[in-house]
């Protein structure tokens, strides 16, 4: 659930916005002054700020200031229709989004859909990739790149560097590798891996001048990150 913090000393204002977004889904954390609201945003695990700029003890400019000093939590300022230079100086303060007084509730809610997905990151894409040293593998795309430099792979050289990757800094076995990547109905010799690891070692250690594919005697094969 997505946790939003209003600092807002406005009590009906405040209520408002409480109340629209619990029913959105979102759990939300209140203050009424920027000294409380600085801390909570501190110390606070928060999605996203709605942060007045009039407020108590601390205004929401100075609350932003040192907000950024710290953490960079989307904020959305609050601020009076005619003060111009509250928005200027509120953006320049860090501040991600302001709205005016009055605002509508629709506007609101769209603006913090809008920074909540972009504050979290696109786990997906990042499960796709993986690095070993200045080796990378997007699974997804099927690429493999030694720095930016794209590395030309038949289909079971990918899926064998791809296991090694997977598993880098652990030492895995013939039987392992040939079960993984050839798959357990394979009757062949595991002399098959040997020679697709010469393969591999001549598209990138041999290519490159970089020892990535590691032999362990008597054992496997074992790809370090160093």
């Amino acid at each position: 659930m997505d946790r939003v913090l209003i600092v807002e000393d406005e009590s009906s204002i405040s209520r408002f916005i409480e109340l629209e977004l619990g029913y959105e889904g979102y759990e939300v954390l209140t203050a009424f002054d920027g000294r409380t609201g600085l801390d909570m945003a501190i110390n606070k695990d928060v999605d996203v700020i709605i942060l007045d700029i009039m407020l108590p003890e601390l205004n929401g400019i100075e609350v932003c200031r040192r907000l950024r000093k710290v953490k960079d939590t989307p904020i959305i300022m609050l601020t009076a229709k005619d003060h111009v230079m509250d928005k200027v100086m509120g953006l320049d303060m860090g501040a991600d989004d302001y709205l005016t007084k009055p605002f509508h509730i629709e506007e609101l809610l769209a603006r913090l859909r809008v920074l909540i997905k972009r504050g979290k990151p696109n786990n997906t894409s990042e499960k796709n990739i993986l690095t070993c040293g200045p080796l990378t593998i997007d699974k997804e795309r099927h690429i493999a790149k030694y720095e930016k430099q794209e590395i030309d792979l038949t289909k079971k050289e990918f899926d064998l560097l791809l296991y090694l990757m997977e598993n880098k800094n652990i030492v895995r076995s013939r039987e392992n590798i040939l079960d993984a990547v050839w798959g357990y109905e394979y009757y062949g010799d595991t002399n098959i891996i040997d020679v697709y690891i010469r393969y591999l070692r001549s598209k990138i250690d041999q290519t490159f001048n970089k020892e990535m594919i590691h032999t362990v005697r008597g054992v496997g094969y074992i790809m370090k990150d160093e």
